[in-house]
């Protein structure tokens, strides 16, 4: 992606967000200036350590507006950390209509998906067979608020605003904003580790190469190790 695209879509993010006076925390505004000083700022160090902030990602397929997720991460902890114990992420999303988060599974986390308001969100889920990265043809149970449902594998489920699934472990899934309406989404989870806890199916990369054409507006959190 190049990432004069990336600084818009994190513009177009901020006024979603607060089109729904959902408030970020304030290193979300941050400049990229102010980021490199207080990059090795004991006092900030959780924010970088445990990757919270601005992310997004195009699957590395190159066409963000048909395959792709905007992300922020507000709050997270690492695995077996003394320094960041808290056993728990969470994330606020944005799918734009018809726009596809590709099908992957965690091996570890265990999430709660919430659409917290815009269109309605549909989800296709199936269950991996066994440790392979293969699809299985086996009923997938899951709850929605409470309620257990089963579903043929790939059947859809359509999330209205305010309603939520929970995605245990090992199901594959994927979903989009039905057409005509975004879809403002929150995540919470287990501790979320996107460098080694995604399981794709298909040819897919968890974040996207950049193409350098302009200065960043804000910094992803796949910069944070370039500075």
């Amino acid at each position: 992606m190049k990432r004069s695209e990336i600084n818009n879509e994190i513009r177009k993010a901020e006024e979603f967000f607060a089109s729904f006076q959902f408030k970020l925390p304030k290193f979300a505004y941050w400049t990229p200036e102010e980021m490199r000083a207080r990059r090795h700022d004991p006092k900030f160090r959780e924010i970088f350590d445990c990757n919270l902030g601005w992310d997004l990602t195009d699957f590395g397929k190159g066409n963000f507006a048909k395959e792709g997720l905007f992300l922020f991460t507000i709050r997270n902890g690492i695995t077996g950390s003394a320094a960041y114990p808290k056993p728990y992420a969470e994330k606020i999303m944005i799918s734009r209509s018809n726009q596809l988060t590709l099908t992957h599974c965690h091996e570890f986390k265990r999430e709660d998906i919430i659409n917290r308001g815009g269109g309605r969100l549909v989800f296709e889920l199936f269950n991996r067979k066994g440790n392979l990265v293969e699809l299985d043809d086996t009923p997938v149970k899951v709850s929605r608020d409470g309620e257990e449902l089963i579903l043929k594998p790939g059947e859809k489920l359509i999330l209205e605003p305010g309603e939520s699934i929970l995605l245990e472990r090992n199901v594959f899934h994927r979903f989009y904003a039905e057409e005509g309406s975004d879809v403002m989404i929150g995540e919470v989870s287990a501790v979320n580790d996107d460098h080694n806890d995604n399981i794709f199916y298909g040819e897919q990369q968890r974040f996207p190469t950049i193409i350098e054409d302009e200065e960043p507006y804000r910094y992803l959190v796949s910069d944070y190790f370039s500075f």
